[in-house]
């Protein structure tokens, strides 16, 4: 009887990741922005428009049998494909979780992800994660209590899906087990807490390098991700990936799959920041085969060339809070020192005293001090009051379109603050400049011809 059991299991195992095969999704969303859909895998992505009435009909060619997500401009939800789905579906996007339904081959597990989700869902991470230990661990019990009752009352069509989704009750478990001691001292605002000594034990035994449950389970992708990222000690910057050990650990994995989640996680690290962004690249590239990813990389890795010292500098040409519009061009024969900033963001907001007093040193130079803001256009009021507030002083100009615009992508700006510096004829001296409180931005501005 043993015998029969691990040959089934292999036999469902082996099929599970079955590629190159067409599947059809049919259906009827209404209410969506846009008039889009986007089916997402691993390695897969798929931009479906919607008809008029919000209907549309696809033959999907998926590369395994397993978890992706449907994805409107407002919702997400997993859904589940193995290579006999004939799905269709309907939902309205204004409530999706609770409106939608499915029918066809493949509708049983699928309708079990929504009903599961929605139990999921019932309470945030916020809230779940910066409860008392005690209480915690009720709600956890009765989340995975209720999902398991669910289970046992779903009469599953796949026996695949059965199977693996047995084992992901563990993973739910031990994914909040690991979850809440990193979190809960962010989202309960302490700073000293410590599980108590009967605190549940995560499971050290989990394999961390296994492509089916990886392709099947988002509790273990979680898991996956946020253990390597435990394991690798970064000791060139904040750069996890591009930490001396990451590459190896990468490379030594079997999954592909969690090979290409890591690299997409580390795709930002192709950046001016990283020193090593040359050597991490060509790394990164050697190692990942989803085409996209590679696409992002390459794209990452010509703007970081492109924002090298001598290389001249991107355009901006943003509203200026004096009135009218202030382009770079405007400034040649000027120094500039350029500060990307945010009302919303606490250190950027650190730093407004030390550039006040740098600007005052540096006033009758040749030298202009240029901030610009990347908050919403519909908070133009609060950025305005501020700077009325703190009177704050240099040329205040307001970005279009945040973290998107044109400048901030072509620096491939993604943390704030940044601080930039260009020389009179437009060229990057610094894409990476010291930051206003620190003393080598003195050093490096006494050094110029100012």
């Amino acid at each position: 009887m043993k015998k029969y059991s691990l040959l089934l299991l292999i036999v469902i195992l082996s099929s599970y990741t079955t590629p190159n095969t067409t599947i059809t999704l049919s259906g009827k969303i209404t209410n969506t922005e846009g008039g889009k859909i986007w089916i997402k895998g691993e390695s897969f992505e798929k931009e479906i428009n919607l008809k008029p009435d919000g209907t549309f009909s696809e033959q999907l060619p998926i590369n395994y049998e397993g978890i992706y997500a449907i994805e409107t401009s407002k919702n997400r939800m997993p859904i589940y494909f193995s290579k006999d789905s004939k799905i269709s579906l309907t939902a309205d996007d204004s409530n999706f979780n609770s409106t939608l339904k499915y029918t066809g081959n493949g509708s049983v597990e699928n309708q079990y992800i929504v009903n599961k989700t929605i139990i999921n869902s019932e309470i945030s991470n916020e809230e779940l994660y910066k409860l008392n230990e005690i209480d915690f661990l009720k709600k956890v019990k009765k989340i995975k209590d209720s999902i398991e009752i669910l289970y046992q009352k779903t009469n599953f069509s796949d026996t695949v899906f059965k199977q693996k989704e047995s084992f992901n009750f563990h993973f739910l478990e031990h994914k909040h087990i690991l979850f809440y001691i990193k979190l809960h001292n962010y989202y309960a605002q302490t700073y000293d807490f410590k599980v108590s000594e009967n605190f549940p034990k995560y499971d050290e035994k989990i394999d961390l390098d296994n492509e089916s449950d990886f392709l099947f389970s988002t509790e273990y992708q979680d898991i996956v991700m946020t253990k390597f990222f435990e394991n690798i000690k970064g000791d060139e910057g904040s750069f996890f990936i591009s930490a001396k050990n990451a590459i190896p650990e990468i490379k030594a994995l079997k999954s592909q799959s969690i090979k290409n989640r890591l690299i997409l996680n580390g795709v930002n690290d192709i950046n001016i920041e990283n020193p090593y962004y040359k050597k991490t690249y060509n790394e990164f590239i050697s190692i990942t085969d989803d085409p996209k990813t590679k696409e992002i990389l390459t794209t990452n890795y010509n703007n970081t060339m492109a924002v090298e010292p001598g290389k001249p500098s991107p355009s901006f040409n943003y509203e200026n809070h004096k009135g009218g519009e202030t382009s770079l061009e405007s400034l040649k024969g000027k120094y500039v020192y350029i500060d990307v900033w945010a009302t919303w963001c606490g250190p950027c907001r650190q730093e407004i005293p030390s550039l006040e007093k740098v600007e005052e040193q540096f006033q009758d130079k040749n030298i202009v001090f240029v901030s610009i803001s990347i908050d919403k256009t519909k908070d133009r009021e609060k950025w305005s009051k501020l700077i009325n507030e703190k009177k704050m002083s240099g040329i205040q100009l307001l970005a279009d379109k945040e973290f998107d615009s044109k400048f901030i992508k072509e620096y491939n700006i993604q943390a704030i603050p940044r601080f930039i510096l260009i020389d009179s004829n437009g060229n990057i001296i610094n894409a990476q400049a010291p930051k206003p409180s620190d003393t080598k931005l003195i050093e490096l501005l006494n050094s110029l011809a100012l």
